[in-house]
């Protein structure tokens, strides 16, 4: 009595039904909330725990460690929650993300907060997969577009808030609880998984390709590292350079050889088959570098050119990420109408790339009013191509499938975000330190020396202008006015150094919108999605 109890419990699918699914999407946005929000707040104490825990030189460890172990983990998660169900390794990926949080706030040395980032990174994993497919369980294809702008807004307000929220505990409390406030979040998930999510019953085995992670990890370390480094700790050509992207290249190589060999691989070889699949991940890269360079250095143009006060930064963003939701809730209702998806593509990619042209025209005379309108349209774009994108892989494959291919999606798409990070940063010091030695009165050059050689980001820091005015004082009179020159030289060449980066971002603005036109188009399912698709064609 006790067994049929059981079973009657238990489901052979993750599709969640009822008043149960509202319960599971509050949990997933609780989620989405404070995994997105967590990053950006330690991004904003970074320099405040580097100056505690007196370890500069394992500074790019801290993001490196956290990102290798969340982008292994999450094939796995994807793979086996497909079997056993969301719920085990969801509650799994809450508790080690908790245990990982509160080890990196008791960290005492940066080793240790790197080992403890590398822990977190494990739950992360989870937390970036889970949410997807759960929201998968509740909404079918055609449905998800409608609730794409509630998801969008939740990741907008964590890039919102995060950084004011990881200054305001900074300062007030210790850096120690940008880690600490994980956990009572994390408790509030748990219990909402434990609550809403269903119980599956595996009818089928699976293998963790244990060998195949161990390549993959093997591989991504020195990449990381690689473009972690790459233009700033070691020029590109360097010998350390290519011994850590050529050695990486070779074990992600044979990484891709073994997984094409072993029965039960850890990325499914079978979906780059399909077309939407492998059409989506090229258009996702293509964004993702097109609106790069604007989610990073944006800020950096306004407080550097504009002279926005570096207290405001955290609000620098806030207009591209309520377009972005607009941009999403526009383009989920039409998804939703239609079941179409093939025509919005076209129109969105032709919003970023009108976007990207708009950021392409600033310079030092633009004011932030016009920066605003830029980041708008651009925002737009964005906002309604990635959810597109997201829905159509999902509406591809059989829902028995989802969390393998919405885990490999998130793969290849942080991979993504790793890879831009550094290239865009190499670019933007090269074009700074070209304009800044040819705009730079030759006056200043001889009196100052050394001292033109400046990183425009740090330069932008109140200490470094107080400790470069001081060093200006000494000429007197005419040291004030040539302060302001440097200044202006500054404005000048990061605005351009910032413009080249939009030149990039608009040749992948314009490879994104040829690339939709060789977008398949399938209408998007109803509630057939959810019925036995193990016939259904994968490819």
């Amino acid at each position: 009595m006790a067994t049929h109890a059981l079973q009657q419990k238990a489901q052979t699918t993750n599709q969640i039904t009822g008043q149960r699914r509202w319960w599971a999407l509050a949990t997933v946005m609780v989620t989405m909330f404070f995994a997105s929000m967590d990053q950006t707040i330690v991004s904003t104490a970074i320099p405040t725990i580097i100056g505690d825990l007196q370890g500069f030189a394992l500074y790019a460890w801290v993001f490196s460690a956290y990102m290798l172990t969340s982008a292994v983990s999450v094939p796995i998660y994807g793979k086996l929650s497909d079997v056993y169900g969301r719920k085990p390794f969801y509650i799994f990926g809450l508790v080690m993300f908790g245990v990982g949080s509160a080890t990196c706030g008791q960290a005492l040395t940066m080793t240790e907060l790197v080992l403890a980032r590398g822990l977190q990174g494990i739950g992360a994993g989870a937390m970036m997969s889970m949410p997807r497919a759960t929201v998968g369980d509740i909404f079918n294809p055609k449905e998800r577009g409608r609730w794409m702008g509630l998801m969008g807004a939740v990741f907008g307000l964590s890039s919102i808030i995060g950084p004011a929220v990881g200054g305001w505990i900074t300062d007030s409390f210790s850096w120690r609880w940008v880690f600490y406030i994980n956990l009572p979040f994390a408790a509030l998930a748990i219990i909402g998984v434990v609550l809403s999510l269903p119980k599956v019953r595996a009818d089928e085995q699976v293998k963790i390709d244990w060998f195949g992670s161990a390549l993959l990890a093997t591989g991504l370390v020195p990449v990381l590292l690689g473009f972690t480094w790459a233009g700033t700790k070691y020029p590109w050509a360097s010998p350390v350079e290519l011994a850590l992207l050529g050695g990486g290249a070779i074990m992600l190589a044979l990484f891709i050889w073994y997984e094409r060999k072993v029965s039960d691989p850890l990325i499914t070889p079978i979906l780059f088959r399909n077309r939407i699949f492998s059409t989506s991940l090229i258009l996702g890269i293509f964004v993702s570098m097109a609106m790069f360079g604007s989610v990073m250095f944006l800020p950096l143009f306004v407080q550097g050119v504009i002279g926005l006060s570096p207290r405001d930064s955290g609000l620098v963003m806030a207009p591209m990420m309520i377009s972005f939701i607009v941009g999403s809730i526009i383009s989920g209702q039409i998804m939703t109408k239609t079941g179409k998806y093939l025509l919005l593509s076209h129109i969105s990619a032709a919003a970023i790339i009108l976007g990207t042209i708009l950021l392409m025209t600033m310079d030092i005379n633009t004011g932030y009013t016009a920066v605003i309108v830029n980041m708008v349209v651009l925002g737009l774009g964005v906002g309604s191509l990635m959810p597109l994108l997201n829905i159509a892989v999902q509406n591809a494959f059989p829902y028995r499938m989802m969390g393998t291919v919405n885990s490999t999606q998130q793969f290849v798409s942080s991979l993504g975000g790793v890879i831009s990070s550094p290239i865009f940063g190499s670019i933007l010091n090269r074009g700074f330190q070209d304009r800044f030695n040819s705009a730079l009165p030759g006056t200043i050059k001889e009196l100052t020396g050394n001292i033109t050689r400046i990183d425009p980001q740090t330069l932008l820091t109140e200490q470094a202008q107080r400790a470069i005015a001081g060093q200006f004082a000494r000429f007197g009179a005419a040291g004030q006015e040539m302060y302001l020159q440097l200044l202006h030289t500054v404005k000048v060449a990061l605005a351009a150094g910032i413009s080249n980066l939009f030149e990039v971002g608009l040749v992948f603005s314009m490879l994104c919108f040829i690339g939709t036109f060789f977008l398949p188009e399938r209408t998007l399912q109803g509630d057939e999605y959810y019925s036995d698709s193990r016939e259904k064609k994968i490819s």
